[in-house]
């Protein structure tokens, strides 16, 4: 699923990222009846209650939140009957068209997910998690000026909750796009927001690497090695960190860990060869 959905990107930890995706989707239905029930009630002063909501958002509502488990399941043909019948429920709401697009880019149907998307928008234009997914489509398409512009929209947002996951998209796209330097801003203000991020940690290390900066890449990827989620690629990064700055012993280390917990991964086989540089 990870690498059909973000269509490898030239980037690491792509199942930690799609679930990072993700979450904008899983936080936009799981509140934003919420706030459309805010909207409806605004300015009188009353408290919001269920009661507010109408009985067809109540129920697109709960079909979207079916849809959006059997999404996450890697059940989208049966997610996409959930939608249908969200819509068919409440062809106003925002969100049944965002979780749309956003399985429509799993199935690698870019243009009926970008049409979702583009529906979303024309319903709420201030959906920053909307945005968020059409840039990262649009990113998808290395058309990155418009990818870069929808970041910037959704960032201006400042109610916008998801400012580490827009800045990471943001920085991967930028990388992409060749721009190590904006990338490395970019992926530095993610990590500020949530620097326990696995994806941050790695990819803001990679760059930093790629840029010759090896002690600062040494801090970021010593953090996440020494955490429980280092995996294959994040080990063999820190391998060639630590041969750049000439520490054997830790570069040993390292080594120990990737042969006995990935020994047939893709990365134990460059380090057998010896293959630093490829």
């Amino acid at each position: 699923m990870n690498e059909t959905l973000l269509h490898k990107l030239s980037m690491k930890f792509l199942t930690f990222w799609c679930v990072v995706f993700l979450l904008g989707a899983a936080a936009l239905s799981g509140c934003a009846h919420k706030a459309d029930v805010a909207g409806a009630t605004a300015g009188r002063g009353e408290m919001v209650t269920e009661s507010d909501e109408s009985g067809e958002r109540k129920r697109a509502r709960i079909r979207i939140e079916l849809a959006l488990g059997y999404f996450e399941q890697g059940k989208p043909t049966i997610a996409l009957d959930e939608i249908k019948q969200a819509i068919i429920a409440d062809p106003t709401f925002a969100d049944a068209y965002s979780l749309r697009g956003l399985i429509y880019m799993r199935l690698n149907d870019y243009a009926i997910a970008e049409e979702s998307f583009n529906k979303a928008l024309s319903i709420n234009p201030k959906g920053s998690d909307v945005l968020h997914n059409l840039g990262w489509l649009k990113c998808q398409q290395a058309d990155y000026a418009q990818a870069f512009a929808l970041f910037a929209r959704a960032l201006a947002d400042p109610q916008y909750g998801e400012r580490a996951k827009t800045f990471r998209a943001l920085g991967l796209c930028q990388e992409r796009d060749g721009k190590l330097g904006e990338a490395e801003s970019s992926l530095l203000k993610s990590y500020e927001y949530d620097a326990a991020n696995p994806v941050t940690g790695y990819n803001l290390a990679n760059i930093l690497y790629k840029k010759r900066d090896y002690l600062r890449a040494q801090f970021y990827i010593r953090r996440l090695n020494n955490s429980e989620l280092a995996n294959a690629e994040s080990l063999w990064l820190g391998i060639k960190v630590e041969k750049r700055l000439s520490n054997l012993d830790a570069l040993a280390q390292l080594a120990t860990q990737l042969e006995k917990r990935f020994p047939q991964s893709p990365e134990t086989a460059l380090y057998r060869r010896g293959a630093f540089d490829e």
